[in-house]
């Protein structure tokens, strides 16, 4: 990613309404498709700034994985220890066979070969262990945003699948999220790109629509996986061994 991204992420993830919602909505997902023992042990790769970690802490041991030195030193200070570097699609040095429960959240589409990234990482899951993964959606939207965060794709719900599937993995409750708010930022982007306007600025909006869009993003943790949500923003799902 350019380093704007990881500046912004540095300086919004405590405040910017998707942060905010979204780990509420992921806590409340793993909450009741997780199925994960007690004191389970959860890595994290591509962690960022480590905003996900406390959240992911709730549900057992977390060790975390991030390229970025500077994100990388933030979030080992979250954490309390370090946090390690080994990158995908190979996590040379992660232990194989040894976590209940892999986070990918918005990173797999970070990385050229999927497949690849999605077959090591489960080699690293224990018996019965798992992946969440969370990607943005539909490529129809690509705009800066992706390019400056440089992904190599948006999916679908059938191409997320079908990589999965090439990995070895089966999917558990894949659907969409953000979907609330999906028409307004699918307008956005058309506007954007109608008007030559693309913008990949991503900071928070004036504190009331930050407020306003926080309190709608997070009404879907009382909707994600359990009923069919309609077309969304991003992708979730559970992936275990098939």
């Amino acid at each position: 990613m350019d380093r704007i991204v990881y500046d912004r992420m540095a300086a919004h993830d405590s405040t910017h309404w998707w942060y905010r919602a979204r780990r509420d909505i992921l806590a409340d997902y793993l909450t009741r498709e997780g199925r994960l023992p007690g004191n389970a042990r959860i890595l994290e790769i591509g962690c960022g700034t480590g905003h996900n970690l406390p959240m992911l802490a709730h549900f057992g041991q977390v060790e975390a994985i991030e390229i970025d030195p500077a994100a990388r030193a933030i979030a080992a200070e979250r954490i309390g220890r370090a946090v390690s570097a080994a990158p995908l699609p190979v996590l040379p040095g992660v232990e194989r066979g040894a976590y209940d429960l892999i986070a990918v959240l918005d990173v797999v589409e970070h990385i050229e070969d999927d497949v690849a990234a999605l077959k090591a990482m489960a080699a690293c899951l224990k018996p019965g262990g798992k992946i969440l993964i969370t990607v943005p959606a539909h490529q129809w939207m690509w705009s800066a945003h992706d390019v400056v965060n440089h992904h190599h794709r948006r999916y679908s719900k059938k191409t997320l699948r079908h990589a999965l599937h090439r990995a070895g993995l089966r999917e558990r409750k894949l659907g969409y999220f953000n979907s609330l708010l999906f028409p307004l930022a699918a307008a956005a982007r058309m506007v954007g790109r109608m008007t030559g306007k693309d913008d990949s600025d991503d900071s928070p909006p004036p504190p009331v629509l930050n407020s306003l869009f926080e309190g709608i993003f997070r009404l879907e943790r009382h909707m994600v996986g359990r009923v069919p949500m309609s077309p969304g923003v991003s992708i979730i799902t559970l992936a275990e061994p098939a």
